[in-house]
C-alpha cells in the first residue's frame, strides 16, 4: 500500500543534529541483567558465556561481588527506578534459593526496585528441585523461564542436553505448580527432527499451561561445537514449515505471536524483552554481561569481563567493566531497528527519536524503501514489519546499516 503524501515518513525540513547539539530528552525504562556463568556441562549449540562447574564455585563469593558490582554501577543509574531484573547464565538454578534470596535482598537495599518489578530466572530441568522452587518464589522471583528445548530424548541427546524428557516434563509441571507465570524454551529443527515431532513438542508444553513460549530455530553459532562438527538438520524448507506449523498452532491455542520466537498469552510478555526490543535501558552486571545505558549526551555499551576469574579479580580491583563505547550516531538507526523489528507490532514511531535522539528525517528514506519493498507496514504511527518483514527480517535490518542503501 502506498503512503500518501500527507502520511509520508519525510519531514523534509528537519535536518539530522550537530554531533554537539545531540541529546536525549528523556532516559527510556532501566532493567537490569543479572549474568551466572556456571552451567553442567556446556551445550554443543550453545554460544553464550558459560562454563562448566567441575570444580564447583564459591555461591556466596558470587553473590558478594554481583552486589558490588552493582554498587560500582550506581552512579550511572543513580535515582532511576528499575522496572525489570533477568537472571540468566549459565545456569542460575545452579544456586540456591536463599543465594538468591541475599542477591535480591541487596539490590532492594541499593536501588530502587519497582514493587510490581518482573523478576525472572532462567532454570535447567536437571537442577529443578521442587524446594528450591519454592524457595525462590519466596524470594521474590515471580517468573521462572526453562530451558526445556524438546520432550523427546533423542532429540535431546542429539543436542547434548543434560536432562531427558522425564525431567524437563517434570520440570514444566512444577513450574506451574510454583508460579503463576513462566516461560518453557522449545527449539526447532532439531537433528532428525520431523515437524510432527516438533509439533508434539509444542502440544506437550501446552499441556503444562504455560503463559509464555519461546521456540527458536536451531541455528550453528561460530565458536560452538556444533559450529565445527556440524551436525544434519532439517533444510530450510522444513523448517519454515515447521516455523508456520507452530505459529499456527499456538495461534489456536490462544498464544500472541509478539516477537521473532516470542509467543504470549495476553498480559504475559516477557516485560525484561520488550524493553531490549524497544530500544531500552538495562545495566548488567555479572560475567560477561552486556548492559546499554542512556544518558542525556550519549548512549554506551559495556561488557563485563568474561571468564569468571577474571571478573571475581576486576570487582575487587574496583571496575568490572572490561570495554565501554559510546555508540556512534551513524550506528544508532541499526541498532534501533534491529531491536524493534524483532516486535511483530513494532513500536511507535515516535520512540525512534525519544530513544535515539535522532529526529524520523535521518532514517525517512529508508523508511519508504522498506515500504516499497513490502517489509515495512504502511504505518506513519507505528515502525512495524509486514508479514514479509517478518519473514526476511534480515533483509529488512540491513536496510539501516550505516553503509545500507536505502533503495
Amino acid at each position: 500500500m502506498p503512503i500518501h503524501p500527507h502520511t509520508s515518513y519525510r519531514p523534509v525540513a528537519v535536518a539530522p543534529p550537530g554531533r554537539g547539539a545531540w541529546q536525549l530528552n528523556a532516559l527510556p525504562p532501566l532493567s537490569l541483567y543479572i549474568h551466572f556463568p556456571w552451567c553442567v556441562r556446556k551445550c554443543p549449540y550453545c554460544d553464550f558465556n558459560s562454563h562448566e562447574s567441575k570444580g564447583g564455585f564459591d555461591e556466596a563469593a558470587y553473590i558478594a561481588a554481583l552486589l558490588t558490582d552493582l554498587e560500582q554501577g550506581l552512579p550511572l543509574i543513580w535515582g532511576r527506578p528499575i522496572h525489570t531484573i533477568f537472571m540468566g547464565g549459565g545456569t542460575p538454578s545452579l544456586f540456591s534459593a536463599e543465594a538468591m534470596d541475599s542477591l535480591l535482598a541487596g539490590i532492594r537495599a541499593r536501588t530502587k526496585l519497582l514493587p510490581d518489578a518482573e523478576i525472572t530466572l532462567e532454570a535447567n530441568p536437571g537442577t529443578v528441585e521442587a524446594d528450591k522452587f519454592r524457595g525462590y518464589r519466596a524470594a521474590g522471583i515471580n517468573r521462572l523461564s526453562i530451558g526445556i528445548q524438546s520432550f523427546n530424548p533423542e532429540h535431546l541427546a542429539a543436542i547434548g542436553r543434560i536432562h531427558d524428557g522425564e525431567e524437563a516434563r517434570r520440570a514444566a509441571a512444577l513450574a506451574g505448580e510454583v508460579f503463576d507465570t513462566f516461560n518453557l524454551d522449545l527449539m526447532f529443527a532439531l537433528p532428525g527432527q520431523s515437524i510432527e515431532q516438533a509439533l508434539a513438542d509444542v502440544e506437550t508444553a501446552l499441556s503444562f499451561s504455560p503463559t509464555h513460549l519461546s521456540c527458536y530455530h536451531l541455528t550453528l553459532e561460530p565458536n560452538t561445537y556444533f559450529y565445527r562438527y556440524p551436525p544434519a538438520l532439517p533444510d530450510d524448507d522444513t523448517a519454515a514449515d515447521m516455523h508456520d506449523a507452530i505459529e499456527a498452532r499456538l495461534a489456536a491455542a490462544g498464544f500472541v505471536h509478539y516477537e521473532t520466537s516470542a509467543f504470549a498469552r495476553p498480559g504475559h510478555q516477557a516485560r525484561h524483552n520488550l524493553n531490549y526490543w524497544q530500544f531500552g535501558d538495562y545495566l548488567g552486571i555479572g560475567a560477561g554481561a552486556h548492559g546499554k545505558l542512556s544518558f542525556h549526551d550519549r548512549i554506551v555499551r559495556q561488557a563485563r569481563y568474561k571468564q569468571p576469574a577474571a571478573y571475581l579479580k576486576a570487582v575487587a580491583d574496583g571496575n568490572a567493566v572490561q570495554t565501554e563505547e559510546t555508540v556512534g550516531h551513524d550506528d544508532l538507526p541499526f541498532e534501533f531497528m534491529l531491536n524493534a523489528l524483532r516486535l511483530t507490532e513494532g513500536v511507535p514511531t515516535a520512540f525512534y527519536s525519544e530513544r535515539t535522539g535522532l529526529p524520523l528525517a535521518t532514517v525517512a528514506a529508508r523508511l519508504e524503501a522498506a515500504v516499497k519493498a513490502g517489509l515495512l507496514e504502511a504505518d506513519p504511527m507505528r515502525l512495524a514489519p509486514s508479514l514479509l518483514g517478518q519473514r526476511y527480517l534480515n533483509r529488512l535490518q540491513t536496510l539501516f546499516l550505516p553503509d545500507g542503501t536505502p533503495g
